[in-house]
């Protein structure tokens, strides 16, 4: 049977459970919340709270490995742990995926850029990012695929609630543009990958249509029919540090490598068709 081992079985990481859940997969995810446990059994996902449970057993019997926990300060918490263990059975897995953030390649002013394009982080977020894949791919043998995500929206990840809120802002900062993947799109590449493994990979994952911010904050609220969210210049807009970490960087990110390579036809090419989707899905 294959078993996925799932580190930070967090949003992301769920919906490739759904797929790979009714192929017969066993799956065990970490988290470190023991409210999340019941949830994660209900979706036929075996909990363990770690740090905290033996993962060593999980580990043995693992064929799967999928690290969606995010880098510290002190660097990536999974290998600050397991380092030796991973490398002790890196002949043992027969796919790993590391799921990184297309931050790892800083700002180049819209411009485009490809899994070939040097990495060159503007952010703690984005040089942590960078660090972690270095340290993931420093161990032999191992069959690592790197995922490089955009901005992520999906069920319950999407601008809805703050347009219906009267919270939401158009948030202007000219020329600037943020690439975008549903989550459902994300698991499908996941799942591709795991079908025809290919050591070494690196994928970027997002969609077709990388667009300015404030572009997608009147779609949503067009498609609710409410009035159009005010617009706020982005040098006296108040945001939370992730936010500015965002605005930082500005590129376009290329995504044939996942459609030439693993065959994915996008389900969302767009934001547009992936909030109508959500929109629909209500």
């Amino acid at each position: 049977m294959s078993h996925l081992l799932s580190f930070g079985h967090g949003y992301s990481a769920r919906a490739l459970a759904r797929l790979l859940l009714p192929q017969g997969w066993a799956i065990t995810g970490t988290t470190r919340s023991a409210d999340k446990t019941d949830a994660l059994k209900a979706e036929g996902v075996t909990s363990l709270i770690w740090p905290g449970d033996d993962i060593t057993p999980a580990l043995d019997t693992a064929t799967h490995l999928l690290i969606s926990a995010g880098p510290t300060e002190d660097g990536d918490p999974v290998l600050n742990e397991l380092r030796g263990s991973i490398t002790e059975r890196a002949g043992q897995f027969k796919w790993v995926g590391y799921l990184s953030t297309t931050g790892v390649y800083g700002d180049h002013g819209g411009a485009w850029v490809d899994e070939n394009t040097p990495l060159s982080p503007s952010t703690e977020r984005g040089h942590r990012r960078a660090g972690a894949e270095a340290a993931w791919r420093a161990i032999p043998d191992l069959p690592l695929h790197i995922f490089r995500l955009a901005g992520i929206y999906g069920p319950g990840r999407g601008p809805f609630a703050k347009v219906r809120a009267g919270k939401a802002r158009r948030v202007i900062k000219p020329g600037q543009v943020f690439s975008r993947i549903h989550v459902d799109d994300i698991a499908q590449i996941l799942a591709a990958s795991i079908a025809q493994p290919n050591s070494d990979a690196v994928y970027n994952v997002c969609d077709d249509d990388p667009a300015p911010p404030e572009d997608v904050i009147a779609h949503a609220a067009d498609l609710l029919g409410l009035p159009l969210p005010p617009a706020v210049d982005y040098d006296t807009a108040e945001m939370t540090p992730m936010a500015q970490s965002f605005y930082a960087e500005n590129k376009r990110v290329r995504n044939d490598r996942i459609k030439n390579e693993l065959g994915v036809t996008l389900k969302y090419p767009s934001y547009r068709d992936g909030l109508s989707a959500l929109l629909a899905d209500e």
